[in-house]
């Protein structure tokens, strides 16, 4: 300011003195002594532990906070970072700077971790050193894992899930939500059965853990019993197996719902006929006809525990004449909605006969004139449903469209391998229910689930999607009448890139 004003300015000067030592010169400090020989006076870092054992359990890749307090963490990763310079001794009479791992060989059992301290020295000056700490990885398997590996059939909690309908695609979607979330960490099995999987722990707060994030996630009731194992009459101590059975709500997304009366007149006389768009941990019903819907929790659900009319193994194609909306579009869930009058035609029938169908449906938004659509024949369908026979007077009607249809344009992509994949949990197949699985069926209902990812962004949300590395975009060059079909978006499969990638892709475009 002095300058553009065109005042004089005096420029300041530091000054120099010499290092009481080795006579250098240097910026006065404190000391009056340089850095070098500061250094060989003092050193910050002696009463430092330069060498330190830490415990990793190799089975669950944990490592052990002592007391008891085992520790997930991935080497190079800030957990470990943390628990390794919480290991040093007398880490609190100096003050830690920086503190960063040196590269190791991966199967040498050492980690190295630099750490910068600084601390006050002679005359308050303020000298700064690194030092480096040398941790020896010695192998011990935790409790747990210690139990498991004497008997793996040693569990004390044991979490049986069980849903009551005709297909697993329910499971699937589960399966994904347990990855993501990590949810299933601490089982020591996961067997698949006939109608659900069991999950067994070595821990009862493991068990009870899990079953408070299913009910996070999806509608259920449970209910847990415990057997006696052993008791010791000196120390009175009681050993139990727990068992927890967790049932999951029957109604699964796409159904046709014909709503018990009680509950049709709670709901403000919604439906009766209504089709579940959603489940989470709430389960959310739309009125193909009015667009009104609801959002029912697990304890709503379960006063009433209605079923299913009709399920999406029931599904029939339909081609789509003509269709004029009749009236605006409408958000529920997330999701858009529009009403429509629609004239459909089996797609079986269509060129066999003039059967065609008038219908009133929510997809106006999504549906066009030649587009192939699934829902409900209600005309042929045999509905022995008590509810509905409640309802006097009631018509049904005779189509009740689900979803749009891309079955035609992914017959050219049917077999080739897709951009992406899915992780699974290791489950093992329970003996007694090997000759119940059918691997065709079982095949096609996950090749549906996959198909459901592709259509239904909202789907994806809670989905964890990877890179497929056998996939070659060549392959896909060659399709022409694909393209229309839905696909999941490049910029969703993050979840395979790792560093070593990454650093490799930008060590070439240095190059």
């Amino acid at each position: 300011m002095a300058e553009e004003a065109g005042m004089f300015f005096v420029q300041q000067t530091v000054g120099s003195v010499l290092c009481c030592k080795c006579g250098i010169p240097m910026a006065p400090n404190a000391a009056n002594m340089c850095v070098k020989c500061l250094r060989t006076e003092v050193d910050i870092t002696e009463g430092l532990q330069k060498h330190v054992i830490i415990v990793h359990c190799p089975e669950c890749d944990t490592y052990l906070q002592p007391p008891r307090t085992w520790i997930k963490a991935q080497l190079e990763s800030k957990e470990l970072l943390t628990f390794c310079v919480k290991r040093v001794k007398n880490l609190n009479k100096v003050k830690l700077v920086d503190a960063g791992f040196i590269w190791t060989e991966p199967h040498s059992k050492r980690l190295k971790v630099k750490l910068r301290v600084q601390k006050e020295v002679l005359n308050g000056a303020v000298l700064e050193q690194t030092c480096t700490v040398e941790y020896v990885v010695q192998d011990q398997m935790c409790e747990s894992c210690t139990r498991v590996q004497a008997n793996p059939d040693q569990w004390v909690a044991a979490v049986q899930l069980r849903q009551h309908v005709s297909h697993r695609r329910t499971f699937f979607f589960l399966e994904q939500l347990i990855l993501k979330h990590d949810a299933a960490a601490r089982a020591i099995r996961i067997t698949q059965m006939d109608q659900g999987i069991d999950f067994f722990f070595a821990n009862r707060s493991h068990g009870v853990k899990f079953v408070e994030f299913l009910g996070k996630v999806v509608p259920v009731k449970s209910r847990s019993d415990k057997q006696l194992v052993s008791h010791d009459t000196k120390s009175n101590n009681y050993n139990y197996k727990h068992t927890f059975s967790v049932e999951l709500c029957p109604i699964c997304r796409e159904d046709l719902i014909c709503l018990p009366p009680k509950v049709s007149a709670s709901l403000g006389h919604l439906g009766p006929l209504v089709i579940c768009t959603k489940v989470s941990n709430n389960i959310i019903l739309l009125d193909p006809f009015t667009l009104r819907h609801c959002f029912l929790d697990a304890d709503q659900y379960w006063r009433s525990a209605f079923k299913s009319l009709l399920s999406s193994r029931q599904l029939i194609e339909y081609i789509v004449l003509d269709i004029e909306s009749c009236a605006s579009e409408v958000t529920v869930g997330g999701s858009t909605y529009l009403l429509a009058d629609a004239q459909v035609a089996r797609l079986s029938d269509f060129g066999k006969n003039d059967t065609i169908y008038f219908v009133k449906t929510h997809l106006g938004h999504l549906l066009s004139p030649g587009d192939y659509a699934l829902g409900y024949d209600l005309h042929a369908a045999n509905t022995n449903d008590m509810e509905l026979n409640k309802y006097k007077g009631f018509v049904l009607p005779d189509v009740v469209l689900i979803k749009k249809s891309y079955e035609e344009k992914r017959m050219k992509k049917r077999g080739k391998p897709r951009a992406w994949k899915l992780k699974s949990l290791g489950m093992e197949i329970d003996d007694s229910a090997k000759g119940k699985f059918d691997e065709e069926k079982m095949d096609a209902e996950y090749e549906k689930f996959l198909e459901d990812l592709e259509e239904n962004p909202e789907l994806r949300f809670n989905v964890s999607l990877y890179r497929n590395k056998e996939y070659q975009p060549s392959d896909m060059a060659s399709v022409t009448d694909g393209e229309d079909a839905p696909t999941v978006p490049l910029d969703e499969l993050l979840g395979d890139l790792n560093l070593t990638e990454a650093e490799t892709d930008y060590d070439d475009m240095k190059e």
